[in-house]
């Protein structure tokens, strides 16, 4: 019943404020069952919105009730996470025959956590990277993030951490193959 309330739509420019607060509010409070707060701090450092996805056009929101519960897209760019600040982005784009496309920006705001948000947003992006030819898909996922991703059929390939932001912040890299 819960899922019928879920509309979405494609993100624009008009929505940033709005973004900017529903991220904030899920890197502090979604990571505290996982992360220290060094790492939280420091997460902020490489996570957050990366524009060139609205540019794009494969950045949706899920809205409950009119209000603003997640977000989160896919790219066909080389770029693999972080936000607008972060360093180190390429927008090359990627070949469908050969790469895979990304997941980004997952975010749920923490009063609409497991009510299907990233599910949906999940669908979302892997039906528009399947409709562009991209056989494979992949994210790098945070700790509070992966038992979503392992639900929706992803595998961890590779963890790393992220310290540039002071304090190092485990990551996991996963991949999932598109079936048509």
């Amino acid at each position: 019943m819960e899922q019928k309330l879920l509309r979405h739509r494609l993100a624009s420019h008009s929505d940033l404020a709005d973004l900017k607060l529903l991220m904030d509010a899920a890197i502090s409070e979604n990571q505290k069952p996982f992360l220290t707060p060094e790492q939280i701090s420091s997460s902020r450092a490489f996570m957050g919105l990366d524009s060139q996805l609205i540019e794009d056009g494969t950045y949706f929101v899920v809205e409950i009730g009119g209000v603003l519960a997640g977000c989160g897209g896919w790219s066909r760019r080389a770029t693999l996470y972080g936000g607008d600040r972060t360093p180190g982005r390429d927008a090359a784009l990627l070949d469908p025959a050969k790469d895979a496309a990304r997941i980004r920006a997952m975010y749920t705001h923490p009063n609409f956590t497991r009510r299907g948000v990233g599910r949906r947003i999940m669908a979302l992006c892997e039906e528009a990277a399947r409709n562009e030819g991209f056989r494979d898909i992949e994210l790098m996922a945070t700790l509070s993030g992966e038992p979503l991703y392992l639900v929706c059929g992803y595998q961890a390939i590779e963890r790393v951490e992220d310290g540039r932001g002071g304090a190092n912040v485990p990551l996991i890299r996963m991949r999932k193959p598109l079936h048509g």
